[in-house]
């Protein structure tokens, strides 16, 4: 049973083949990854010798180079590959568009030629916007108020069409932030925890007040598989944790876990278009397929921050754009790196 994981090498997507590779020994796993600045390699060099692991670099925008990985039968696709940081989108909307948009389109069609039994598309909580109270649900309107938001909306609506016109059997999950191991240092949690660890300034957008859902990666790993194989057909599924807390509360959690003085966070110019509060409700998945997030937050995040104390070397690379190096002197391409993001 061959299934292809686009954006395998990145944050959730190496943690998903990971999990996969474990749990389900009848899969065989093709990663197809662009290797841009967060996709590494070195995410899963534990599996890399699997024999049921096998990696292809390539572009989902550019259909030359993923056509050929359908030559041999797939059973199922788990879409991941995206640009997805809200930042970078401000400044560069139309590679958004290309990757997210485009790209997708190119998967779609590829998966419909080639008669692909199930698919699962990776979202966002971010389609549906801000509220100041009560949960959005699956059926809540799209309201996405930056270029990446709106280029993941553009690309569930164009999943759900191949369903509704074609009946490609696919799934769109839409889930909330998630943190732990791996994680590109451009984001909340790891970049905090890293700049705290080098006792640099941790730096907190306007008032700090801004309110998100936090969910372990390893409980929305459980719930793509989910997804993959119990799944209906043409659903949109929530994936929340359930742990809202503003960014200056998990701030200071980091910060108190670590031993480390509140004189670090640093308060910095807001962003344009910062949503103020996202909140999903995932009874559906909980009522339909079973799941439930296994970790507490607390938990959760005391494995997270452990991960990052113990595998310094990883962000350390990561951070000074050392494995950037290597990917360009071996494929290639030039890639940017956490310095780019903060």
């Amino acid at each position: 049973m061959r299934v292809l994981v686009t954006g395998g090498a990145g944050f959730i997507g190496s943690n998903f083949i990971r999990h996969l590779l474990s749990d389900r020994p009848e899969c065989e796993i093709i990663n197809f990854d662009k290797l841009t600045y967060a996709g590494n390699l070195e995410n899963l060099t534990d599996v890399e010798d699997n024999p049921r692991y096998h990696f292809v670099r390539g572009d989902v925008a550019m259909r030359a180079e993923l056509e050929p990985v359908f030559k041999e039968k797939i059973w199922g696709i788990v879409h991941f590959a995206a640009e997805s940081h809200v930042d970078r989108s401000l400044y560069s909307p139309l590679t958004f568009v290309e990757t997210n948009v485009f790209g997708t389109g190119n998967l779609l069609d590829l998966a419909l030629r080639h008669k692909v039994e199930r698919f699962v598309h990776i979202s966002t909580d971010e389609v549906y916007g801000s509220t100041s109270s009560g949960k959005f649900t699956e059926a809540s309107r799209l309201n996405p108020t930056s270029p990446y938001s709106a280029s993941k909306a553009s690309s569930d609506l164009l999943a759900l069409a191949y369903f509704k016109s074609f009946a490609l059997p696919l799934v769109v999950d839409r889930c909330t932030n998630n943190f732990g191991p791996y994680q590109f240092p451009e984001k909340l949690i790891p970049l905090f925890v890293t700049n705290a660890l080098e006792d640099k300034p941790l730096p907190v957008y306007g008032d700090g007040l801004y309110v998100r859902d936090w969910l372990f990666v390893a409980d929305h790993c459980r719930a793509i598989e989910k997804m993959l194989f119990e799944g209906r057909p043409g659903e949109i599924y929530n994936v929340g944790g359930s742990n809202e807390l503003t960014n200056l509360d998990i701030t200071r959690r980091i910060l108190a876990r670590l031993r480390k003085p509140e004189s670090l966070i640093t308060h910095v110019a807001d962003r344009p278009g910062h949503d103020r509060r996202y909140a999903l409700d995932a009874s559906k998945l909980e009522r339909e397929l079973g799941w439930k997030s296994r970790r507490s937050l607390e938990e959760a995040l005391d494995l997270t921050i452990d991960w990052y104390v113990n595998n310094r070397s990883w962000w350390q690379k990561v951070k000074s754009g050392e494995y950037q190096q290597y990917y360009q002197k071996n494929y290639g391409v030039r890639l940017g790196s956490a310095k780019d993001a903060v």
